[in-house]
This record gives C-alpha cells, structure tokens and sequence, in this order.
C-alpha cells in the first residue's frame, strides 16, 4: 500500500502562487507515475499534471506554462508549483500514485481558494 498526504493549499489572490506537496509512504521509484487531480462541488474530477518514474512531465491545457510538476526523491515527495493563480483554479487538489497504469492510490485532498 501507498499512503499520500497532501500539503500547501490556501488562500491565496489572483496572481499569486502556492506549492503543493504529496508525501509519499514508499519511494517513488517504485511507482510508475504520480499526478495531481482536482475536485469542485457539482463537477468531475479534473486530472492536472503527471509525472512518470523516468520524468516526463504532462499537464492539462488549463494550467500549461503556469503549473510545475516535479518531485523530490530523496524526500519521496512530489510537488505542484503553482503560478499566476485563478479563481477557476480553486478547488481540491488530490495526489495520486499508479504502480502500474491506473491511479489507485489517492491522498484526502488540499483546498486551494483563489479570490479575484
């Protein structure tokens, strides 16, 4: 099993920024690719960024050139730069991991809340 715990979310103006980050209970070598997710009330599940095992680096076309995905190994840890913040980036952030191709691993979620 892999435990994920999320941290960083806030409040935070339009314009601003915020660093999320996702510790993981495993090395993340062992998992095949990590992403951030995020949730508002009455709305799908948006998927955000990716990172995979070998570092490759994919992003939603909502968040491109303002959002970094990136990770620390030795801190098993993976974090979400987030820049030039929105109000329709608020929302709960979620870290997910896959051991192989599908996420099935899931953290309990930060709020970001982005006043205009």
């Amino acid at each position: 099993q892999v435990q994920l715990v999320e941290s960083g979310g806030g409040l935070v103006q339009a314009g601003g920024s915020l660093r999320l980050s996702c510790a993981a209970s495993a090395s993340i070598f062992s998992i095949n690719k990590m992403g951030w997710f995020r949730q508002v009330p009455g709305k799908q599940r948006e998927w955000v960024a990716a990172i995979t095992r070998v570092g490759m680096r994919n992003y939603a076309d909502s968040v491109k050139g303002r959002f970094t995905i990136s990770r620390d190994n030795a801190k098993n840890t993976v974090l979400l730069q987030m820049n030039n913040l929105e109000p329709e980036d608020t929302a709960v952030y979620y870290c997910s991991a896959a051991t192989a191709a599908l996420y099935e691993y899931w953290g309990q979620g930060t709020q970001v809340t982005v006043s205009s």
